[in-house]
């Protein structure tokens, strides 16, 4: 069953697929759809399975603070296409995504229950964390949601958070992960290796004619791993690619914006521009100045051993033999 993706309060009600059989419900930004957002939504699936309700989460967009307080907005760790497929993976029937304005910003926390989760969304089961915060300035928490359950006919489970490596699991930890490039650590919070993605672009053709050829990748994502040359695969066409990554100023050609460059270590099938997903696995290094372009040549060929050796070892360790 495909994901149904409903924008807007309006269209929710006229689709007829939001019946009589009321929802199990999830509520959040979901950014990252980190491994404690999938204990929430993992909940709501398995509910949702037991009692016919539909399995459902009600999502943002943009983020809030995008809107309420922009100079204090989180960057952006994924994309809505990717939380929204990584939301279908977990089992989902719908997501409402609410265009968040001022307007929606002013609805007080009862009447945000009263009309979206009663009335709207006709919740029989809200999954929430312990730390849920709804409603004009943040004035409705978990004990107003269990309050007001009586009366609009719901019931409320609230999920206790995830801990890896001793951290409860957050969009900030993870931001945190990534931003210092401990991607272990990030993959082990989110639930699978961090990825940026977006469309391959014209670079000013330096690495090709005097190092190797790279794609240069306009992310879409806001939050990218701190500088250096990261184990990478890239996926293109649908076919996942070992690559080296570099993230930074490029140092050796006299800096300049930062970049995302990535050179492929099979290029059999041909490079091509278009849409891409880089998926970060190790750091290897820092981000260095070289004294030329053959010196920085060299240690990109010292990187793709690294790399090689990195996933040759992660073959093992999971015991197969996937190529990519």
């Amino acid at each position: 069953m495909s994901l149904r993706v409903v924008r807007g309060m309006e269209n929710w009600r006229a689709d007829a697929a939001a019946g009589a059989r009321g929802t199990a419900l999830a509520i959040g930004n979901f950014d990252g759809v980190h491994a404690g957002h999938q204990a929430i939504l993992r909940r709501v699936t398995e509910w949702a399975r037991q009692t016919g309700a539909r399995g459902a989460a009600v999502t943002f967009d943009p983020h809030p603070l995008k809107i309420l307080r922009p100079q204090h907005a989180p960057a952006i760790l994924s994309t809505q296409e990717q939380r929204l497929a990584w939301m279908e993976e977990l089992g989902l029937e719908a997501v409402l995504v609410l265009p968040f304005t001022l307007e929606l910003a002013a609805v007080r926390a009862e009447e945000f229950v009263e009309v979206v989760l009663a009335g709207v969304l006709r919740a029989r089961r809200i999954f929430v964390g312990d730390n849920f915060r709804f409603g004009h300035r943040h004035a409705g928490d978990v004990r107003l949601l269990q309050s007001l359950a009586g009366r609009f006919g719901y019931e409320v489970d609230v999920v206790p958070p995830v801990e890896v490596d001793g951290e409860a699991v957050s969009s900030t930890s993870v931001r945190r992960a990534v931003s210092e490039g401990r991607m272990d650590a990030a993959a082990r919070l989110l639930g699978r290796p961090f990825s940026l993605t977006g469309r391959v672009v014209r670079g000013e053709g330096r690495g090709s004619r005097e190092v190797v050829p790279t794609l240069n990748l306009a992310q879409e994502q806001e939050v990218l791993p701190a500088h250096g040359v990261y184990a990478t695969e890239t996926r293109m066409g649908g076919a996942w690619r070992q690559s080296v990554t570099n993230v930074g100023l490029r140092p050796t050609f006299d800096g300049g914006p930062v970049t995302v460059e990535t050179n492929l270590l099979d290029t059999s099938g041909g490079v091509s521009a278009g849409q891409i997903e880089v998926r970060f696995w190790k750091r290897l290094r820092g981000e260095i100045k070289f004294g030329s372009a053959e010196e920085l040549k060299e240690q990109i060929g010292r990187d793709v051993r690294g790399v090689r050796e990195f996933f040759a070892g992660l073959n093992r360790a999971q015991g197969t033999g996937r190529a990519v």
